[in-house]
């Protein structure tokens, strides 16, 4: 076995091991805070006053304008201040808006928390804090286990969300947000000293962070959370209005079809770390392209809406893994945090027009539409995916 080859298949270090269980456990508490409100908050806001479609899209991606608006100088003040610091007043912020939605009566107070929610933009510090503490060899290795963790709140948010807001209200959950972005924080003292800083190189120069390669990626991130976003604005109405499923009962869809999908995804990053090729990522386009068109012609049944999602599950859970391992091992060491910023803002901010297209397409009544619109957007990626693997 090659030296090269023993590092990459080789253990951890300890301090790599330690600050990647610490920053996945806070990304976990904090990420939990959205998630488990992902799949209640549009019938929530809903029978709020002054709702609209539009207001109740805007209310479920608005947290991802101010992520997307403050993910780059964040991201970038990192690399100059430290992590840290910009980590405890991202965690400040987002425990800030998660009180004031809680306190909301109307549509757009409960917006105005979830932008303020939003500001507390360190998703791409934490992401460069985790670079920062691992060799480039355990840098995929530990991206997974950070998606891993991600992937797991997903798992349980999905799981104790609604029933949550079923026994104590959707009001519950901004109060639970706060009170996870506080240990998140209180986590922080857990990490190992002795994490280097970025060097700082001559040339400073931000356009570093916007090269073709890294911005295929960004572009990639965005039209995923597009997709994400835009089938929660309609998903939940699907499940109680056309499936006539009560509020406790829709863990039961989304689990099974997350448990299901590792069937695609796990052979997925198999044959991406072995061959590293590119059609493993127009694989999972595929997949999301399939479970949108399930999803809209033939979403009438219980079995086929739980096959649609572990569909597209198994593109999404790969490519919300795997688009951040590329990006953290093509971008400049010392502009990692601005780079990682440039990725996370595109993440948000397709969050943020999810939102707006999913209240956008759900405002004639008919959540099919949503799922139209979002297969379309699916079909021009893969287009565009393939022209450029073509042209390399």
């Amino acid at each position: 076995m090659s030296k090269k080859l023993s590092q990459i298949l080789g253990p951890m270090l300890p301090v790599e091991r330690r600050t990647v269980g610490v920053v996945a456990l806070i990304a976990i508490f904090r990420m939990f805070g959205l998630f488990a409100l992902l799949p209640v908050l549009a019938i929530y806001a809903a029978d709020l006053q002054d709702a609209t479609p539009a207001l109740i899209g805007l209310a479920v991606g608005g947290y991802g304008l101010t992520q997307a608006l403050l993910q780059i100088p964040f991201g970038a003040l990192s690399d100059r201040i430290g992590r840290i610091p910009v980590i405890v007043f991202g965690l400040a912020l987002f425990a800030a808006g998660s009180i004031l939605a809680a306190q909301s009566d109307t549509i757009y107070g409960v917006i105005a928390g979830r932008l303020l929610q939003g500001a507390g933009a360190i998703s791409a510090t934490l992401t460069a804090l985790l670079a920062d503490a691992t060799r480039e060899e355990m840098r995929t290795r530990s991206m997974a286990i950070f998606g891993i963790g991600i992937g797991m709140s997903f798992l349980i948010a999905l799981i104790v969300g609604p029933m949550i807001a079923a026994q104590s209200g959707v009001r519950s959950l901004f109060w639970i947000a706060a009170a996870l972005a506080v240990l998140a924080g209180l986590l922080l003292t857990l990490l190992p000293r002795g994490i280097k800083r970025p060097e700082r190189a001559p040339d400073r120069s931000i356009r570093s962070a916007f090269k073709p390669d890294l911005l295929r990626l960004d572009l990639y991130i965005f039209l995923l959370h597009v997709l994400l976003t835009a089938s929660f604005v309609a998903l939940p109405f699907v499940l109680r209005n056309q499936l006539d499923l009560a509020l406790t009962a829709h863990w039961k869809i989304y689990i099974g079809a997350v448990l299901a999908s590792l069937l695609g995804t796990v052979p997925l990053i198999i044959k991406d770390e072995r061959q590293g090729k590119a059609t493993t990522l127009g694989l999972a386009i595929t997949l999301l392209l399939v479970g949108q068109l399930l999803l809209a012609f033939a979403g009438h049944t219980t079995a086929a809406v739980f096959v649609a999602l572990a569909v597209f599950f198994a593109g999404f859970n790969f490519l919300e893994a795997g688009l951040p391992a590329r990006l953290s091992i093509q971008a400049t060491g010392d502009l990692r945090g601005a780079s990682l910023g440039v990725f996370s803002s595109s993440q948000f901010l397709g969050a943020f027009v999810g939102g707006l297209l999913g209240g956008y397409f759900l405002s004639g009544g008919n959540p099919a539409t949503v799922f139209v619109a979002c297969a379309l957007l699916c079909g021009i990626w893969l287009t565009f995916h393939q022209l450029v693997r073509g042209a390399e």
